[in-house]
């Protein structure tokens, strides 16, 4: 069927249970309901990722949770263990901390783990559903794509990937930005390489589409991180030395344009990763 027909279909019922999870642990939280209270970053967010891809699968009748529940769980295992390598900066540069968390280590492990698992097909499965809904298409001139353009690349991701760790921490505390650009820079290269979806292939062909829908992707899913977490029991606190504006939720308003490129960087690790398997879904292929 074809995609006006899927549209006129009801909504799975995981998509119904996930807006149910949303709006019931809204108001267990603000009762500070137990063990929503502490939980609910990763309640919350597996509600949303319930309920995004439901809408995914009315619109083009398969997703993620309908067709793909294998890829699904290898991207929340990829999703934790990816988020765990900032964590491992952040205990050099701490630009943010955590509080509220359970006494109890499992526990602890167990929401931490939860929450991390979500990021990235949180981002993924919006930016999806923005190409479905008729993202406008944007062009630009061509660019040219050579070889030393791309080791060029490679090199300078290297760089800020690991000047960050052999600095000391009054000088590394500020270079989250390339922390947080490193995996484009060495990565999306390697993707073009290999003939997969990459920056320079979509630049090479003079398309911005893809990588404004992920930058939406990423202010939607940035402002909605932080509006949950600003109510959370368990949430994070940042400490960025450089952040300027004033603050929205927890985040100091220029802090939101780190969420346009950590969006990109969690399409071009993912691309990188997940692909190589012989099949896998993402934004801009069909299921």
């Amino acid at each position: 069927m074809d995609s006006v027909q899927h549209r006129k279909e009801a909504l799975r019922a995981y998509g119904y249970v996930g807006l149910a999870v949303i709006l019931l642990a809204e108001i267990l939280m603000f009762l500070r309901v137990e063990p929503v209270y502490t939980f609910f970053t990763p309640i919350v967010w597996s509600g949303y990722i319930l309920f995004v891809d439901s809408i995914i699968c009315k619109i083009q009748g398969r997703s993620l949770i309908s067709h793909r529940r294998g890829e699904l769980l290898f991207m929340l295992f990829f999703s934790l263990a990816f988020w765990l390598i900032f964590e491992l900066y952040n205990l050099h540069i701490k630009n943010w901390h955590y509080v509220g968390f359970p006494r109890q280590l499992w526990a602890t492990c167990l929401g931490c783990g939860w929450a991390f698992a979500t990021i990235l097909p949180a981002i993924l499965l919006t930016a999806r559903l923005l190409e479905l809904v008729g993202f406008p298409k944007v062009t630009v001139p061509r660019v040219r794509i050579g070889g030393g353009l791309r080791w060029t690349l490679i090199v300078l991701g290297a760089l800020c990937l690991t000047v960050p760790l052999l600095l000391p921490f009054s000088m590394a505390r500020h270079l989250i930005a390339p922390i947080w650009l490193g995996f484009i820079f060495l990565f999306d290269p390697i993707n073009h390489m290999r003939g997969r979806w990459s920056l320079l292939g979509d630049l090479g062909r003079g398309d911005l589409s893809r990588i404004l829908v992920l930058f939406a992707s990423g202010l939607i899913c940035g402002l909605l991180w932080e509006f949950w977490n600003y109510w959370a029991k368990a949430r994070w606190i940042y400490a960025v030395p450089f952040a300027f504006g004033p603050r929205i939720f927890e985040m100091p308003l220029g802090g939101y344009l780190g969420f346009l490129p950590f969006a990109i960087e969690c399409y071009v690790m993912c691309v990188f990763v997940m692909t190589l398997r012989q099949r896998s879904w993402f934004p801009g292929r069909e299921v």
